[in-house]
């Protein structure tokens, strides 16, 4: 992805056109793609999407992984099957590869589109979230702010320090 201390940020409104594609802003996309044409679609919560770099996620998903297969070889989720199930359930639909064709334009996919809550020609909130960009349903959007930025000032100040 970008440098480390490289951040992705902004919030631009979108719509999404007939035929659900989304043109990304040129500020973002183009940090997404710095190691590659391959991007993975996440569904993050309802409402939201978000768009990694493949690497940067398989990365993340593969530690993840690796983690929960030590614990179920070493016997510490016996009897949590239905959990570990559910967690096979999850990613098997959580995320899939995707990539950006010409003038930045991302195919929202079916699956993702219910998702996302949003209806071709709909309009989204494209946020850039740091480590990557979050693509959200306008009232899903305002509804997260309202709970989240009150507690800015602390969030920042524990990141900060």
């Amino acid at each position: 992805m970008t440098a480390a201390n490289d951040f992705l940020l902004g919030e631009h409104p979108r719509s999404l056109d007939d035929r659900f594609r989304l043109s990304l802003p040129t500020e973002l996309a183009e940090p997404l793609l710095a190691t590659g044409a391959d991007l993975i679609l996440a569904k993050e919560r309802t409402g939201c999407l978000s768009l990694w770099p493949a690497a940067a996620w398989q990365a993340k998903l593969d530690t993840g992984v690796e983690l929960i297969k030590a614990r179920i070889a070493a016997g510490r989720l016996e009897g949590r099957l239905g959990e570990v199930q559910l967690l096979g359930r999850l990613l098997s639909s959580r995320h899939k590869t995707v990539q950006i064709a010409g003038r930045s334009r991302l195919l929202i996919p079916e699956g993702f589109r219910e998702f996302l809550q949003v209806e071709a020609g709909g309009d989204v909130v494209v946020v850039g979230a740091a480590v990557c960009v979050e693509i959200w349903q306008p009232a899903a959007w305002l509804q997260y702010l309202a709970r989240r930025m009150p507690k800015f000032r602390r969030l920042f100040g524990k990141l900060a320090n």
